[in-house]
């Protein structure tokens, strides 16, 4: 897999019907080991290892429905109300991050309604937050810690 601008961790690979799969630390489970999900599962960990989000209020592959359609938010963080707070996109390591892809988080966003949008192909990451009131988006220099967007 590619190497990515996120910190390393031990992961746990194993093989089953001759497919490669990654252990999901929050779904507790086996899952497909794609170029995406590779980014996710190192996304996950650095948010939990590196800036104290707590792997219980995280959840991979959240179910939304948008103009009547099932759709899947990547991961979506949740404050201690549970709450919805921050939305996540990932990307293979390959695709760009382009305006398609702050519309397709935008959509979701339009059921969510979060303080905070990420996108990430695992090299590159940008996070924004949401001022619904002035009805606009700041790009933030870092991902925050999980201590300020619960404030």
């Amino acid at each position: 897999m590619s190497a990515l601008n996120l910190p390393p961790y031990e992961t746990k690979i194993t093989e089953h019907d001759g497919k490669h799969q990654i252990f999901d630390m929050l779904r507790k489970c086996y899952v497909a080991l794609t170029p995406e999900e590779w980014v996710r599962q190192h996304f996950v960990h650095y948010l939990a290892e590196h800036k104290g989000y707590p792997a219980s209020l995280m959840a991979n592959e959240v179910s939304i429905t948008l103009n009547g359609m099932n759709r899947r938010c990547d991961t979506v963080i949740y404050d201690k109300a549970l709450r919805p707070r921050v939305i996540i996109e990932y990307k293979a390591p390959t695709v760009k991050i382009t305006k398609e892809v702050f519309a397709q988080i935008s959509r979701y966003n339009l059921t969510l309604r979060v303080d905070y949008l990420i996108i990430s192909n695992g090299v590159q990451h940008y996070c924004c937050r949401m001022d619904y009131g002035k009805q606009s988006f700041t790009f933030l220099q870092e991902i925050p810690e999980y201590s300020r967007i619960i404030e």
